[in-house]
C-alpha cells in the first residue's frame, strides 16, 4: 500500500522556487529519508505534506487523498521547531496532547506513563518540562508525536540535540514501529543517520530530487566502489588494468577505485599475479559521498530508482 504520494509538488517564495516538481511515493511500514542540506527544501516539503503550506503545483496523497480530517489523526508529527509549556509537568503535558490527538484522559495518561518508560524517562513524569535538559525534552516531544498511535510518522530533524545514546533508542524505536506496520518518513541533512535505519530516501538539492530509491539500489548504482590493498613488492602501473578508475599509491598500501563491484575479482587476480597481498578491502561509498558526487553537477533529477 502506498502511504504518501508527491507528484510533481512545486513551492515558490517570492522568486525562489523552494521545491521544484518534487515527486517520490512512499510504502507501508517502510523507513523513508528525506534528505539533504540545510535549505534544501526537506522542512517546506514537510508542511506541504501536513496542509501547513499549499503546493503552487503537483499533489499530494496521503492514504490515497488529500490529507484531511478523517485522516489527519493517524499522521504524527514532529516538527523541526520544538514547542513545549516550559511550566507543565511532564506527563500533565503528555495528557493534555493525547487529549488534543483525540484520547480520553485514562488512555494519555496510561500511554504516556508506558512511553515515558520505554525512554528511561519514567522519574521525570512529575518535573515541570524546564527542569529537563534539551535532550530529555525531545524525548518528550517525541513521545508526544506517537501517543495517537500513527499510521505516518513525520519527524523533521528528530536527532537534533540528542547525545549519542539517546539518538540510538531513538532509532531503535523507529525500528519496532516499522516492525509493527507503522511507516515513518523523516528529514535529516545528517546522512549518516539514515545508513542502517532507511529503506529508501530521496537526497534533495535545490528543491530537487538528486537521488531517489531503495538505499540498496541507490548504492549499487551510484556508489563508486574502492579497494584498500596492503601489499609486499611493486604495485606497478594498473592504469591499464580493465575497471580501474583511479589508484593512489603510497608504497606498500593503495587505494583503487573502481568502475562497479563486479571488477574487484578481476583486480584481484592481477595483483596476485605481482605481489604479495596482505590485505584486501572492499567498501561501498557512503550515501553522505554519494549525495556530494551528485551535487556537484548542474543540480538535474540526476536518476529515480523505483520504490
Amino acid at each position: 500500500m502506498t502511504v504518501l504520494q508527491l507528484e510533481d509538488v512545486t513551492k515558490t517564495f517570492g522568486d525562489r522556487r523552494v521545491v521544484d516538481r518534487l515527486t517520490f511515493d512512499l510504502r507501508e511500514g517502510t523507513i523513508f529519508g528525506l534528505l539533504g542540506p540545510n535549505g534544501s527544501g526537506k522542512t517546506t516539503t514537510i508542511r506541504m505534506i501536513l496542509r501547513i503550506l499549499e503546493p503552487d503545483e503537483g499533489t499530494i496523497r496521503v492514504f490515497g487523498e488529500r490529507l484531511n480530517e478523517a485522516t489527519k489523526h493517524r499522521v504524527g508529527y514532529l516538527p523541526e521547531e520544538r514547542g513545549l509549556y516550559k511550566n507543565m509537568k511532564v506527563l500533565d503535558h503528555l495528557r493534555f496532547l493525547g487529549k488534543l490527538r483525540g484520547l480520553d484522559a485514562n488512555e494519555a495518561r496510561t500511554r504516556s506513563l508506558a512511553w515515558l518508560e520505554r525512554f528511561d524517562a519514567g522519574s521525570w513524569a512529575g518535573r515541570k518540562v524546564e527542569e529537563l535538559s534539551k535532550g530529555m525534552q525531545q524525548k518528550v516531544q517525541f513521545i508526544s508525536t506517537l501517543l495517537n498511535d500513527p499510521d505516518l510518522i513525520i519527524l523533521d530533524e528528530p536527532f537534533a540535540g540528542l547525545d549519542p545514546v539517546a539518538a540510538q533508542l531513538l532509532k531503535e524505536v523507529m525500528l519496532d514501529l516499522r516492525r509493527k506496520g507503522r511507516t515513518i518518513i523523516f528529514s535529516t541533512h545528517q546522512m549518516e543517520q539514515v545508513e542502517r535505519s532507511c529503506d529508501a530516501i530521496v537526497l534533495i538539492h535545490n528543491g530537487r530530487a538528486v537521488l531517489s530509491g531503495p538505499v540498496s539500489d541507490v548504492r549499487a548504482r551510484f556508489g563508486t566502489p574502492s579497494v584498500k590493498v596492503e601489499f609486499d613488492g611493486e604495485l606497478g602501473d594498473l592504469s591499464a588494468v580493465e575497471g580501474v578508475r583511479s589508484v593512489e599509491n603510497k608504497g606498500r598500501y593503495a587505494e583503487i577505485t573502481l568502475a562497479d563491484f563486479s571488477r574487484s575479482a578481476h583486480l584481484l587476480r592481477h595483483l596476485v599475479e605481482r605481489v604479495n597481498v596482505r590485505r584486501f578491502e572492499i567498501s561501498e561509498a557512503s550515501l553522505e559521498e554519494i549525495f556530494i558526487s551528485q551535487v556537484k553537477g548542474d543540480g538535474r533529477v540526476v536518476a529515480e530508482v523505483g520504490t
